[in-house]
Order: structure tokens, then C-alpha cells, then sequence
């Protein structure tokens, strides 16, 4: 994946996150749908997840749609060589511009789009029918892929995706109020603040997105007005010298709360720095803004115990030392270019 060089989470997904969607949204029965599949992992996890709880596979509708056709090709020989039957589609304009699935209404939506991908045509898009919520700016695409999922889920879908931090508090080219929008239209189900370092390919902090187009349906308990924030920033373990990922135990931790929390079983409970349920008047007091450490009581920046006083005396001390080396630095270039003939 470092090799591959693809701009933000597109190509490969780490596989703790995509456990952690599937474990979180259980797609046991339905459709399921990634409209920027790579190469199918989304796909792949779901139906070891059916699988594992001794489901049928034939329970499962797999839908998606690839714009590279190398990765494409790649997610075709992936379900194939598993027995998933799956409608995946190649055309080079995307989903946006062309959209293999129009009439698609899915019981899921698994995804991990390009992070703040500016390159995604949005001039041409203006007034596209997904744009319920708002016109997505054309620098930026993730409201133009939030609001895609929303139009492609049933009346009683749910979608989980990956998304940059940024989209959380964003307030840039209107963003903030297409956020405002879906927030006041209770579709956002659940939030959770990633760690760093999650992935291969960017340093991009990211976070989880659930959405839900029906908070009151018989499945769960009545969870509308409310959404459910956690912070799992500082879970995870370094699986080498630049890279974290989740384990299993804290996957399951995490569907579980979010489990708990929706009513399917298990005692739900607030934990101060974890997780925390909020009406959606304490999120209207924040400005719309969905970052779990607002919510539930995490520190925004992690303390090192080091007292303020001493920090500050080794710090300037580095500072001092790094002046006076520049001023060395610039002794020896004027030197060298003197001795080329030029004054500085």
C-alpha cells in the first residue's frame, strides 16, 4: 500500500478498520453497497463476518463500483475466488459522474472514500438530486460522498465510512452547514475519533461515520434525538515503527458499546474519556461540530506531565541554540557565494 502511493484511504483499507465497520454495522441480511470498493475488502470482511456467525452468504447482495480498472479487476478476482456474487461495476468517471447503480437502495453502506479529495469534478455536479443537505464545494468531496451513501440507503439503511478528521468540524465552503443539515435530520447515528497512524498510505487523521435513516426502526430501540461519540484515539498498538492498528478485543469493544447503546443487548453506559450519548441540543450548543473529545471528556491534546515552567525553559533553550546555528548557516553560504563572485 505505501508503494502504491494512492491519495488518502483509497486502495487499502487497514483491516482493523474495516473489522471494526462490519463488526459495528453486522450485515447479516440485505444489500450491501460500496460505491468506491478497491479492491472489495469491505466485501471480503462481510462475509467472513456472516460466515463467523454461521449466517448464509446467499443472505447477502454485494454491490459496488471501482473507477481504477486494475483495482477493479482485482476486487473481481477477490470475490470470485471466495464464491461472493457480487455486482461490481468499472467505468473511469466514478460515482459521481456516473453512477453504476442509480436505483440502488441499500441496507448498508460500507465505505473508505478518497480522503478531501479535490479532484472529483463537483463543477459539473451543481444541481445533482443527492445534494439534499447542501452543494458539496468542488475542492473538497467528502459531503459530495456523505451525501451519496445517504442517497443510496433504504428507508431503513444504515451506512458506516471512513472519513477524514476535518469533516467533523469543518466550516470551509459551506461545509459546516450541509453537516448542520444532516445532524438537524437525526441521521447521524454514531461518531468515533480514530487513532493516529492507522494506515499505510496517509498520515491524514481519520474517523468512523454512522448513519442511520430510520433511529426509530423496530430492529433497535428509539435512539432518535441522540447520538452516540467515542473516542478511540488512544487504543490501538504499533504493529511496527510507523504503523498502529486495533486489536481484536478493542474491536469488539467498540461494536459492543455501539451494540449496547442501539439496544440489542447488554447494559449501555456513559464512560467518561470513551464514550458518551449526547442529545442533539448539547450538539447544537457545540456549532454542529462531531468530534467525539468535545463529548465525551478526552483531553483534546494528550499531557506529557512535563510542568509548564520547564517546558518552556527547554524549549526556548532548543530555540536559542537552533537561532544561533542558523546565523552559522548563513556566515557559510555568504561565504561560499562570495567565493563565487556574488555578494549577498
Amino acid at each position: 500500500a505505501d508503494a502504491e502511493g494512492k491519495k488518502g484511504g483509497q486502495f487499502y483499507t487497514p483491516r482493523s478498520i474495516v473489522k471494526t465497520l462490519v463488526e459495528m454495522l453486522e450485515p447479516y441480511k440485505g444489500r450491501i453497497y460500496d460505491p468506491c470498493c478497491g479492491s472489495g475488502g469491505m466485501f471480503v470482511q462481510s462475509e467472513k463476518f456472516v460466515k463467523a456467525h454461521e449466517g448464509r452468504i446467499g443472505d447477502i447482495a454485494v454491490y459496488g463500483q471501482e473507477s481504477n480498472r486494475t483495482t477493479w479487476r482485482l476486487c473481481k478476482m477477490n470475490l470470485a475466488i471466495r464464491g461472493i456474487d457480487a455486482n461490481v461495476q468499472w467505468n473511469n468517471e466514478g460515482s459521481f459522474l456516473n453512477d453504476a447503480h442509480k436505483d440502488l437502495k441499500a441496507d448498508f453502506v460500507i465505505a473508505n472514500p478518497p480522503f478531501n479529495d479535490s479532484d472529483w469534478k463537483g463543477e459539473l455536479l451543481k444541481g445533482d438530486i443527492r445534494w439534499k443537505f447542501g452543494v458539496p464545494p468542488t475542492g473538497n468531496a467528502n459531503f459530495a460522498w456523505v451525501q451519496h451513501f445517504i442517497h443510496h440507503l433504504s428507508p431503513t439503511g444504515i451506512a458506516g465510512f471512513v472519513l477524514a478528521n476535518g469533516s467533523m468540524s469543518s466550516n470551509t465552503s459551506g461545509e459546516g452547514e450541509i453537516r448542520k443539515n444532516i445532524i438537524e435530520a437525526d441521521l447521524v447515528d454514531c461518531m468515533v475519533a480514530l487513532p493516529s497512524q492507522l494506515f499505510y498510505n496517509t498520515m491524514i487523521p481519520a474517523c468512523l461515520w454512522f448513519v442511520s435513516r430510520d433511529k426509530k426502526n423496530h430492529k433497535f430501540r428509539d435512539r432518535r434525538g441522540e447520538v452516540l461519540f467515542i473516542d478511540v484515539r488512544k487504543m490501538g498498538v504499533m504493529v511496527d515503527r510507523r504503523h498502529r492498528e486495533l486489536t481484536d478485543d478493542e474491536v469488539q469493544k467498540i461494536a459492543s458499546t455501539y451494540h449496547a447503546w442501539r439496544g440489542e443487548g447488554g447494559k449501555y453506559e456513559d464512560v467518561v474519556g470513551f464514550c458518551m450519548a449526547v442529545k442533539l441540543d448539547e450538539i447544537r450548543k457545540h456549532g454542529h461540530i462531531l468530534t467525539p473529545g468535545r463529548y465525551v471528556g478526552a483531553e483534546e491534546v494528550e499531557k506529557d506531565g512535563e510542568p509548564f515552567e520547564e517546558k518552556m525553559a527547554r524549549l526556548t533553550g532548543e530555540l536559542a541554540g537552533q537561532f544561533k546555528r542558523s546565523r552559522e548557516l548563513e556566515g557559510e553560504i555568504g561565504k561560499n557565494l562570495a567565493g563565487l563572485g556574488f555578494k549577498v
